[in-house]
């Protein structure tokens, strides 16, 4: 057994037979054993199983992942976010992270998603009316551009920046790759060894002289391609999401102590490069190590913890407090707890750092990327 994973990388894990990305335009898929009836995202009911009083109430959070949206089978709109931002922990920022909503329904093809900066923008504007409270929700955009389009899509960029109105910070173009079909490939339907294509890197080239950051969402067994790109690219800040997808279901399914090793090395190779960030969180999604879903109660901030402590401790040793951010990235890891007992959660894994450290991971490294006041 790998060093502290004693307990947490081992055991059954009962997952839906077929995966898609909770944050793509798929269907929902039944999750065998789920507690929250039908949802991939959490239900009210399921949470309130579970109070906690909040830890370190007065802490500054920016929350820099999040999603807006609203589906057939669920809604996460600005009444749903104020829900969760206003469950007791002192969110002052958040950034809304691209999930395909609200594309414009004409035009182009390739600026439909400009109509997403559109949409969340209105929301932002929302928010920083004040009438929602004192937290500036949607004060940084993430939004989505084919980089596939090369030079062109400079084009889009430009669209981007101006529907954003000076709160568009930059795009993820997803490039999620596993030979397993259960696991999603995402809306653009990545190709295997997207990142190292002549014509994606061209596109990746027009971010840095426009000031824009690359959101990268992938799986662990594709971080050592991160690395390469983000080597051939110093100026262009990378973000990794979800501290770097680690799978836990099919294939992956019972190899987990192998999955954690994969991972670890390629997140200490990613550590080396300084002009990447990462995200530490997205571990309660469905393909990932963890059963909580399937509980007829929800999982309280200390167990929580203990299972998220090896992957999140490793990514802090590997980039330090200065290039690392807890996020929420809600509404997908509902689906394994509330909002207020995840920030329960990072709160006890922090709680071992020091005041300046905790002040960067809670809040300092994403104003700073995000460029946020």
């Amino acid at each position: 057994m790998l060093a502290g994973t004693a307990g947490v990388l081992g055991g059954a894990v009962l997952r839906p037979t077929t995966v898609r990305s909770q944050t793509g335009a798929a269907p929902a898929v039944a999750v065998a054993g789920s507690s929250p009836p039908g949802s991939r995202y959490g239900d009210p009911a399921w949470w309130a199983q579970r109070k906690e009083e909040i830890l370190e109430p007065a802490l500054e959070i920016v929350d820099p992942h999040h999603h807006l949206w609203d589906r057939k089978e669920h809604r996460y709109l600005l009444d749903q976010l104020l829900a969760d931002t206003g469950s007791g922990h002192n969110i002052t920022h958040s950034v809304f992270v691209e999930c395909g909503s609200m594309y414009r329904a004409d035009g182009p093809a390739e600026m439909k998603p400009v109509g997403e900066i559109e949409f969340v923008n209105g929301t932002a504007a929302m928010s920083a009316s004040g009438q929602f409270g004192k937290s500036r929700l949607c004060a940084g955009i993430v939004g989505h551009a084919d980089l596939r389009l090369g030079d062109s899509v400079a084009r889009v960029l430009e669209a981007e920046i101006a529907a954003g109105d000076g709160r568009f910070r930059g795009i993820r173009h997803s490039v999620v790759w596993d030979p397993s079909e259960i696991f999603s490939r995402g809306r653009t339907n990545s190709s295997q060894h997207q990142m190292a294509d002549a014509t994606w890197r061209s596109g990746f080239a027009r971010l840095a002289p426009l000031d824009l950051t690359f959101e990268a969402w992938l799986y662990h067994p594709q971080l050592i391609e991160l690395a390469d790109l983000a080597r051939a690219f110093p100026q262009t800040t990378i973000i990794l999401n979800h501290v770097g997808g680690p799978l836990g279901i099919g294939p992956y399914a019972d190899k987990k102590e192998e999955t954690f090793a994969v991972w670890k090395a390629g997140i200490a190779e990613l550590g080396k490069c300084q002009n990447v960030v990462v995200k530490l969180g997205g571990l309660g999604m469905l393909f990932g190590m963890f059963d909580f879903h399937t509980r007829e109660t929800p999982p309280s901030s200390e167990e929580l913890a203990r299972a998220y402590k090896p992957y999140i401790e490793t990514c802090i040793a590997a980039f330090g407090p200065d290039r690392g951010m807890f996020e929420s990235n809600f509404p997908p890891d509902g689906v394994s707890s509330s909002y207020a007992v995840l920030w329960n959660a990072f709160k006890r894994l922090a709680a071992g750092y020091s005041a300046d450290e905790k002040a960067k991971l809670f809040s300092g490294t994403a104003k700073r990327v995000y460029r946020l006041s």
